[in-house]
């Protein structure tokens, strides 16, 4: 899975003691929760259980919001969280696109469309879809969590959809792999014991002697 760094270092829009400073908070956020599970016992469930996944998500989207929260506090000139919209979350986007680790081929590279290249190639590095598109739905409901109105969601916006759209069809065609979900099929119907005896008692009754020259007359009757 692709990462999301807080920023990068040397960028033009962001000064060097900001980033020493998100890279000290960083630091410590991820010794006290280092430090907080060694301190807790084993558990003697499993790591893939419900809770544990849970835990997980709530902790990533907390991360994710704060990262939000300092881009939009050294951003040039500085924005807030009432003014965002959904350019501004592109921009956002296109801005982890740096630290992306999933190479994209262009339309003149050989490999255009190779799921496994044989040979490297200067393609560029990217973030993944599937990583944007979870990045948003965890800040799309951070938004909200912390007091924002659905209604002006920026992490909703129809251009974020779009963008986003635009990058899963992209990277399908350039990587060579397909994004659509896996249609489940339909387990089929299960007879009832009731349904099950009336069809055997069908079946019997065909199977007499007579049944069906009897079934005749009685049609030809009621015609």
């Amino acid at each position: 899975m692709d990462m999301f760094p807080q920023l990068m270092e040397g960028s033009s829009a962001y000064s060097d003691a900001t980033n020493l400073s998100i890279i000290a908070n960083i630091s410590s956020t991820s010794s006290s929760v280092t430090g907080a599970t060694a301190t807790q016992p084993p558990s003697s469930s499993s790591s893939s259980s419900p809770s544990a996944n849970s835990s997980r998500y709530e902790n990533q989207k907390r991360r994710d919001w704060n990262t939000f929260g300092q881009y939009l506090r050294n951003h040039r000139p500085p924005l807030s969280l009432s003014r965002c919209s959904g350019a501004h979350v592109l921009e956002f986007l296109r801005y982890l696109d740096q630290f992306g680790k999933t190479k994209v081929h262009t339309t003149v590279c050989h490999f255009y469309g190779h799921p496994n290249p044989p040979a490297p190639c200067p393609c560029p590095l990217r973030q993944a879809w599937g990583s944007l598109d979870a990045l948003i739905g965890r800040l799309r409901a951070a938004f909200e969590e912390n007091g924002g109105k659905p209604e002006t969601n920026p992490f909703g916006a129809r251009a974020v959809r779009l963008y986003l759209r635009e990058v899963r069809d992209t990277q399908s065609k350039a990587r060579g792999v397909s994004y659509e979900k896996k249609k489940r099929k339909r387990p089929l119907p299960t007879l009832s014991a009731s349904s099950s005896s009336a069809v055997a008692s069908h079946q019997q009754f065909q199977m007499l002697p007579g049944t069906s020259s009897t079934t005749t007359q009685i049609s030809k009757f009621e015609n």
